[in-house]
């Protein structure tokens, strides 16, 4: 490897980076990660911080995680690389579309489609929405649904159905047909609206009118988050969900649940469906699938996709990627699917996630910076800063990289994206681990 020196030289100034600019990693080059062990991470100095970001959402079973290791070291002794592409499939991906077979079933869900991420599951789910509409004959149903300020990847697809114009505007135009409705976001809503049951069916109300505008024959698909993660942790009111599979059965939507982020024990549940008691007809997952130990993904499909492709000739599926069931990262998955059961990760990402997010609230009552606390399921948890509480103006940038900087110098990684500060540590951390993140972002809010 080469020595510190030289990675400070190149830092920033060879490799583009995602969602920055070029120029500012030149400016203001990352940190170098250099190790990771259990649930903390080290800085090409030395520096070892706990990580309150989990990777990016993804190393739920932390860094050291031995079982996941050892099945991706065995699995490329034994084979590598297969494709599944028409005509060939490999062991460990069949072994795998059981266990998540197995998994899922409490979701409605017992096929998989493997990708090699989020965004390609999310594009995934999109095509075969579209491609479900035509079989059946109502090849008029080609647009999506989805919520503001929701976040479904990057690529054309996923882009189009984002609520964030950050992920939109430089990449227009984009698919056409996309449409949005306005998010169960208590903080800030259109509806001037501050109790979460009733945004909720002001919500669906909108999402009822956009159907009737449209034309429910012309809508192949709502996508969404359980909990919208990267747009805030926005955490809708537990009449939302249900409301809005109600609507897209009796409309004839196809309902994708985009669980990348809450999938496998972060909300505190096995599924963000799950806790929301709601039965999707296709779920994108990824990011934990694997611990971030391999790129790897899997959409979920249930019974109505099933009823329409299985024993249907003309249901060829057009689709897929070269990694699609990768037999390393199905490997891995198999590993961290055992992991995760054995560890039982949803009590303890439960009390953890009460904790930071109780630490929080207390936080926010001493500092005015602090203009809004969500979270409370599961180790997903946001504050929104803000520059004045009363007209909830947004925090300027270099105020809040002073509380990411200052934070990871008193011992915690966190992430500010915009206004939002957002904690998504691995669903391993101890109480310790979560007080230490605590104690870094007082550290972080007393010097901004």
């Amino acid at each position: 490897m080469k020595d510190s020196n030289f990675l400070k030289e190149h830092n920033g100034r060879l490799m583009w980076h995602p969602m920055t600019s070029p120029q500012d990693s030149i400016d203001n080059p990352p940190k170098i990660i250099t190790g990771g062990s259990g649930v903390r991470i080290t800085d090409v100095d030395g520096h070892t911080v706990v990580d309150g970001v989990g990777g990016l959402w993804n190393v739920n079973l932390g860094y050291s995680c031995q079982p996941v290791k050892a099945a991706i070291a065995a699995q490329l002794e034994q084979l590598p690389y297969y494709s599944t592409f028409r005509g060939a499939s490999n062991d460990t991906a069949i072994e795998l579309s059981y266990e998540l077979s197995e998994f899922f079933a409490p979701d409605g869900l017992s096929r998989a489609f493997f990708t090699s991420g989020g965004s390609d599951s999310v594009e995934t789910a999109l095509r075969l929405a579209r491609q479900y509409h035509k079989l059946r004959g109502e090849a008029g149903r080609v647009k999506f649904l989805s919520l503001k300020k929701g976040y479904h990847g990057t690529h054309i697809g996923g882009a189009s159905v984002n609520g964030n114009a950050n992920f939109r505007n430089a990449y227009e135009p984009l698919l056409p047909g996309c449409y949005h409705i306005p998010a169960p976001y208590t903080y800030r809503n259109p509806f001037n609206e501050t109790d979460p049951e009733r945004l909720a069916l002001l919500c669906a109300a909108a999402l009822e009118d956009e159907i009737a505008f449209q034309g429910a024959n012309t809508i192949a698909a709502l996508i969404m988050e359980p909990i919208l993660g990267a747009g805030g942790v926005i955490v809708p009111h537990k009449s939302f969900a249900p409301m809005v599979q109600d609507i897209c059965n009796r409309h004839g939507i196809l309902l994708i649940a985009d669980e990348v982020i809450t999938a496998y024990g972060r909300t505190g549940a096995w599924s963000g469906s799950r806790l929301w008691g709601i039965q999707p007809d296709m779920m994108c997952t990824a990011k934990a699938i694997t611990n971030g130990f391999f790129p790897f993904g899997a959409v979920m499909l249930g019974q109505r996709m099933i009823e329409v492709f299985e024993g249907n000739p003309a249901a060829k599926i057009g689709h897929g990627y070269t990694y699609s069931g990768h037999p390393v990262g199905a490997a891995a998955a198999l590993a961290c699917l055992a992991e995760t059961r054995r560890l039982n990760v949803i009590e303890n990402a439960a009390a953890r996630g009460s904790q930071l997010y109780d630490g929080c609230l207390r936080l926010q009552d001493k500092y005015d910076i602090i203009g809004d606390v969500r979270g409370g399921h599961g180790l997903m948890t946001a504050i929104e800063m803000v520059s004045d509480r009363d007209t909830k103006k947004p925090i300027d940038a270099a105020t809040a990289a002073t509380v990411q900087t200052v934070a990871y110098q008193a011992g915690a990684m966190v992430r500010v994206s915009g206004p939002n500060l957002i904690i998504s540590p691995p669903l391993v951390l101890t109480e310790a681990d979560a007080a230490i993140i605590l104690a870094a972002l007082d550290a972080g809010f007393a010097a901004a």
